[in-house]
């Protein structure tokens, strides 16, 4: 295990308290910072810096942290799938989706996921470990420096489950969000949980400007638990409340994700229940075509019943939207990728 100090996981403030302590000025850290967020990879790539300083940065710290292993990247729309190694060999996933108002990313947070969501591949396995602030951030400037472009909007819903992980993404969060470095606006950054509303508070605290989406995937609790066991700890009563006070607190709107899944949750009485179920709230809803995981039996509904759902929903004062399918041939569904390459190196 590498003892030095990720620098990718360094605030400014912390860069400041390095530099001093290996006998140089506090400027430094900005410095340090701004060539970080640059993309650099190496120490003596910040040319402002002394070769001495540079000497002793390099004994205790680092930049890189990880390697592009694979990249697929869709005919369709030119969403590019990335399979990145870690530099203690664990491997994770991000997915960059081109749009014409800029690139985005879809980012992990942890290594695996334990909530156990029936309809993810990312948790079959469990999860291994939570990721860095740096790896998190990691993976945005990976990718820039690939595609020779910025990032401009983030989406924390790829392996993981962001507010299990909640001191390094919150850490990250403000981050990518300072001048100095890649500088994306919280209203640029989308946080997506399965739901732990005691979390859910902490966050609502820090009033941050962010998109909250909320994966809550059926209109009752007898369905939700066989999909998805976090609602046996936090069921849908307890996580609408929390995201109700949520709204309050940050007057901001909540997105809730909907995977409509053939003959389970996209039925008439299902939108109409939704529809009770959210009444009155700051909110949005994100209807999503399944992407279907070879492990499991669940099937994505008809492209037809997914606007039935919607226009369902609309009739009844929820503002919703279906997500358009980006990168479908190209192992869309989230951690299916870095399982098959591990399987492959089992073999």
């Amino acid at each position: 295990m590498d003892s030095r100090i990720d620098l990718r996981s360094c605030t400014v403030e912390e860069l400041e308290s390095l530099s001093v302590r290996l006998g140089d000025k506090k400027f430094r850290g900005k410095q340090m910072f701004t060539w970080i967020h640059k993309g650099i990879d190496d120490i003596d790539s910040m040319e402002n810096l002394s070769k001495r300083f540079k000497n002793e940065l390099e004994k205790v710290s680092y930049i890189k942290n990880m390697d592009i292993l694979k990249v697929l990247e869709s005919k369709l729309d030119g969403t590019r799938k990335y399979l990145l190694a870690l530099n203690d060999g664990n491997i994770i996933e991000s997915v960059l989706m081109k749009y014409k108002h800029g690139n985005s990313i879809c980012i992990s947070t942890q290594v695996g996921c334990k909530m156990g969501c029936s309809f993810c591949a990312s948790t079959i396995g469990g999860v291994e470990r939570n990721l860095s602030s740096g790896e998190i951030l990691g993976q945005i400037l990976t990718i820039q420096k690939d595609i020779g472009e910025r990032v401009s909007n983030v989406v924390l819903m790829g392996s993981g489950e962001p507010l299990d992980n909640y001191e390094e993404v919150l850490k990250f969060l403000g981050i990518i969000n300072h001048p100095l470095g890649l500088n994306i606006g919280m209203r640029n950054i989308t946080l997506s949980t399965c739901g732990i509303a005691s979390k859910l508070l902490e966050l609502a605290k820090q009033k941050m400007q962010i998109t909250l989406a909320i994966s809550l995937h059926a209109p009752n609790d007898e369905l939700r638990n066989k999909i998805m066991p976090i609602n046996k700890v936090y069921n849908i009563e307890k996580l609408l409340d929390t995201c109700k006070k949520y709204i309050k607190i940050t007057n901001r709107r909540v997105t809730f994700e909907y995977s409509l899944i053939r003959g389970f949750n996209d039925k008439v009485e299902h939108a109409i229940e939704l529809s009770e179920k959210l009444k009155g709230m700051l909110c949005h809803v994100n209807l999503i075509p399944l992407n279907e995981v070879e492990e499991r039996s669940l099937v994505g509904s008809t492209r037809e019943t997914a606007y039935e759902f919607q226009k369902i929903l609309k009739k009844n004062g929820i503002d919703a939207t279906i997500r358009r399918e980006l990168g479908s041939d190209i192992d869309a569904a989230c951690g299916q990728l870095r399982k098959s390459y591990i399987e492959k190196m089992k073999k």
